[in-house]
């Protein structure tokens, strides 16, 4: 069954996602790349790195081209491997998973292309973030063309249950950080009277306090561990 992820997926790249790149990644498999927007940022800063995408769309693929060295295009659920160079540093979901049918199906799939010792580094949008609590609360729920209520999402989770659904099935993974990035609920506030760097330290501190109400996505990054087999 092909995904329903509409293309091409373009954005600015994900600021969470990159914060948690490790720094001694350097073959960096990105599943689901988009326009390729965190590759190119990636580029930005390990210029040496091997890049590899894998997207379902041709059109994707067109656009994200420059900024990998080769772009695997495929359906994740039906994917032949061989034609994936691995073993990778790095295997990166950012946003894909929520997309999927089976998501820990996907991951475990694509483990053997990871070196031992390597990393998985997971992003999902967090469903009971406040302004989804507070439409449902208001008695909606509309599918939309982006965002946590984007109509090709298939599977749903939150702060807290993301780590039990995607990296405590796979023992292969260990979870060694969590994060989230959002935005707390200011209102007026937020554009006419409070100065920029108040913003974010207040921001930051929302999302530290209650991930599970402030965060507006999480990332999870996992190793691989060497004595698996």
């Amino acid at each position: 069954m092909t995904s329903l992820i509409a293309a091409p997926y373009q954005n600015a790249g994900n600021d969470l996602v990159l914060s948690m790149v490790p720094a001694s990644a350097r073959r960096i498999l990105d599943v689901g790349c988009g326009a390729g927007d965190n590759a190119r940022r990636v580029r930005e800063t390990m210029p040496d790195a091997r890049l590899v995408g894998i997207t379902h769309s041709e059109e994707e693929a067109a656009l994200a081209a420059a900024h990998f060295d080769q772009i695997v295009v495929g359906d994740l659920e039906l994917l032949d491997l061989e034609g994936v160079p691995g073993p990778f540093d790095l295997l990166v979901f950012s946003h894909v998973l929520e997309h999927m049918r089976d998501p820990v199906q996907i991951v475990r799939r694509l483990l053997p292309l990871l070196a031992p010792g390597g990393h998985v580094l997971v992003a999902v949008p967090n469903v009971l973030e406040w302004r989804s609590r507070l439409a449902l609360t208001r008695g909606r729920f509309d599918y939309a063309a982006h965002g946590i209520f984007d109509r090709t999402h298939l599977r749903f989770f939150t702060f807290d249950s993301a780590p039990r659904e995607l990296i405590a099935p796979l023992p292969e993974l260990v979870l060694l950080e969590q994060r989230g990035s959002g935005a707390a609920p200011l209102g007026p506030l937020r554009n006419r009277l409070l100065p920029a760097p108040l913003r974010a330290r207040i921001d930051a501190l929302a999302v530290r306090r209650y991930p599970n109400l402030f965060a507006r996505e999480t990332a999870m990054l996992a190793r691989r561990r060497t004595d698996w087999r």
